[in-house]
């Protein structure tokens, strides 16, 4: 069974979802599956279950579902507030972080964003398919882009921030996230990653100023924002993750 879906509506044994137009169309006329075909199918809070394709129309596709395959599982509380680059670059950051998974991406205005709209529909969609490819059971969430300031004032007080600061007085990541791992159990955290050309001053001094953060260096060489966002993802998964 190599296709696998995810569907906006509750799942439970002997149940008929019809699908939208789109995917629809993406089974019937890109996959060619008929009547019989089986396909597994998740929604971010019921688990993996198998599907039947019971009927197919010229613009629709009811499915029958069948067994639960696997139990839910959340992925670690594990945000990514990021400066929005340009679109093939943004799609590239949505997909793999949530590969890597991330449970939320949050676009963040900063003095030196060079993007002014994020095209939020555009980066769930994106979100979707990397977690129907990767197996996870979950599609993180997408905020509303955000000045960074709003963001930083409205902080949840629980949330524990791992600033990627690129002018390399921060404590090399790796051991600053094994330090936080041999003290307390993981909990929620945020990597912050700045735009191109970084943070300015006034920004770096209001981020390491908040009482919830961490100063971290990703290495000596200057990493592209969407470079530096995968690395940090999986400098936290190794120490505070599910991997």
């Amino acid at each position: 069974m190599s296709i696998r879906l995810y569907i906006d509506a509750p799942l439970e044994p002997f149940k008929t979802i019809p699908l939208p137009k789109d995917q629809s169309h993406y089974l019937v006329n890109v996959m060619r599956l008929n009547v019989g075909a089986d396909l597994a199918v998740f929604n971010g809070q019921d688990g993996e279950w198998n599907a039947t394709i019971a009927e197919t129309g010229k613009r629709h596709v009811l499915l029958a579902i069948g067994e639960r395959l696997k139990e839910h599982k959340e992925e670690p509380d594990l945000w990514l507030a990021f400066a929005p680059i340009k679109k093939a670059r943004l799609d590239f950051i949505a997909q793999k972080a949530t590969e890597l998974g991330i449970s939320r991406l949050v676009p963040m205005m900063t003095r030196r964003t060079i993007v002014d709209r994020v095209k939020t529909d555009r980066m769930i969609a994106n979100a979707i398919e990397a977690a129907e490819q990767c197996e996870r059971l979950t599609v993180p969430t997408v905020a509303d882009a955000i000045k960074l300031d709003k963001l930083l004032e409205n902080w949840p007080h629980d949330r524990r921030i791992m600033f990627c600061d690129e002018d390399l007085s921060g404590q090399p990541a790796q051991m600053a996230l094994a330090e936080a791992a041999s003290k307390a159990s993981p909990g929620p955290w945020a990597i912050l990653i700045g735009p191109e050309g970084g943070f300015d001053d006034h920004e770096r001094t209001l981020i390491r100023s908040h009482p919830n953060c961490t100063v971290v260096s990703l290495g000596p060489r200057v990493l592209r924002a969407d470079t530096a966002a995968m690395a940090a993802i999986s400098l936290w998964q190794s120490a505070l993750g599910d991997w």
